[in-house]
């Protein structure tokens, strides 16, 4: 999906969507050769989660701490 049908299936406008980008909260699922930005079913989830938790409180910078550590393998630590 492109942008546009990708921010009206999670529910946000494509400023939002274009903003979760910039700051790191979302990646493209692909880039076509002409540079499109691709989105698929799971963007849109993540979309909505990131809406669930900016509205019950929790600031965008947080949540991009959250799915970061999220994304980082486990250390062992022994």
């Amino acid at each position: 999906m492109q942008i546009g049908e990708t921010a009206e299936k999670a529910g946000v406008s494509k400023q939002s969507l274009q903003y979760y980008l910039m700051v790191g909260l979302l990646e493209p699922t692909r880039i076509t050769p002409s540079g499109r930005r691709m989105f698929d079913a799971e963007a849109v989830e993540r979309i909505r989660l990131i809406q669930k938790l900016n509205k019950s409180g929790y600031p965008l910078r947080a949540i991009r701490e959250l799915f970061m550590e999220r994304q980082e393998p486990k250390r062992d630590t022994k």
